[in-house]
């Protein structure tokens, strides 16, 4: 069924996330509280009606996403680097062709999965993603084929390090998307995002530090229906001695300035602020 689907045509399958939308927004009320909610909080300047609008497009957006990843299953390499243009590839290669392997970061903005397609398609080098593991071994069978099949390697976050020195003669560039809230027992870092206390992971910076890899910020932004543009940001050049946490600090400002120039291209389904600061110290 998921490869019957799709091979239809796009404009079906927009046809198919409008009606997904619909459903989402006026019957199922995907998540309607926890989006709603979530942008009182980093937008309490704007009208309800203005914080209803990102509300619907976020959604239309969302659903968009849900059918381009079903279209990736049978999208052929030259039509998923039309649909995913990088702006800057020689940001990353300089280091590349010298030998040096370097680290993406990202964002759950426009559509993650098929800037892993892209990059992994335009870079010329290995990639490495990081994921979390699923529970559902179905679910993870899939995840794994389609993420997979224009040539990335997914490999357990947990893991990345140690299979990072394990093959460190292997020039190649390895991905995470560090947005999410880290979980009650991971080690995080404390920023203003969004005008809220917000809690970050740390691990890329960690891996980072420990490497020497250069890191770079994957922005990406949604041009027109289906094409997206990529720049890379460059967040630390594996050299440069600055405090611990200011790389993760750069990461935030960089995803910051992306959701408030695109907002509804931001996953507000998920619960970013779940976590609340301590009120003494950090943890």
């Amino acid at each position: 069924m998921i490869k019957f689907l799709s091979r239809l045509p796009m404009r079906a399958l927009y046809a198919l996330s409008t009606i997904l939308y619909l459903l989402a927004f006026y019957v199922v009320r995907h998540r309607h509280r926890v989006i709603r909610e979530q942008l009182e909080k980093a937008y309490p300047q704007l009208s309800d009606a203005e914080r209803r609008r990102i509300h619907k497009q976020f959604l239309k957006n969302f659903c968009d996403v849900m059918v381009e990843v079903l279209k990736s299953v049978s999208m052929t390499e030259a039509d998923m680097s039309a649909h995913v243009q990088i702006l800057n590839l020689e940001q990353a290669r300089r280091y590349l062709d010298a030998g040096q392997s370097v680290m993406f970061v990202t964002s759950h903005l426009c559509n993650w999965e098929w800037l892993l397609h892209g990059v992994t398609l335009q870079l010329g080098y290995p990639v490495d993603a990081a994921y979390k593991p699923l529970h559902d071994q179905w679910a993870e069978r899939l995840m794994l084929k389609v993420r997979s099949r224009f040539g990335a390697r997914l490999v357990p976050a947990k893991e990345l390090l140690t299979d990072f020195l394990q093959r460190r003669g292997i020039v190649r560039a390895v991905a995470m998307n560090a947005d999410q809230a880290p979980v009650s027992t991971d080690k995080r870092y404390w920023t203003q995002f969004l005008g809220q206390d917000t809690a970050f992971y740390i691990g890329a910076e960690q891996i980072a530090r420990a490497t020497r890899l250069p890191i770079l910020y994957a922005a990406m932004r949604r041009m027109r229906r289906g094409f997206y543009e990529v720049e890379f940001i460059p967040l630390w050049d594996g050299r440069e001695r600055s405090p611990p946490n200011s790389v993760t600090e750069r990461y935030a400002r960089a995803c910051e300035i992306e959701v408030l120039e695109s907002p509804a291209d931001w996953l507000w389904s998920y619960r970013r602020w779940r976590l609340k600061k301590p009120l003494y110290g950090a943890d």
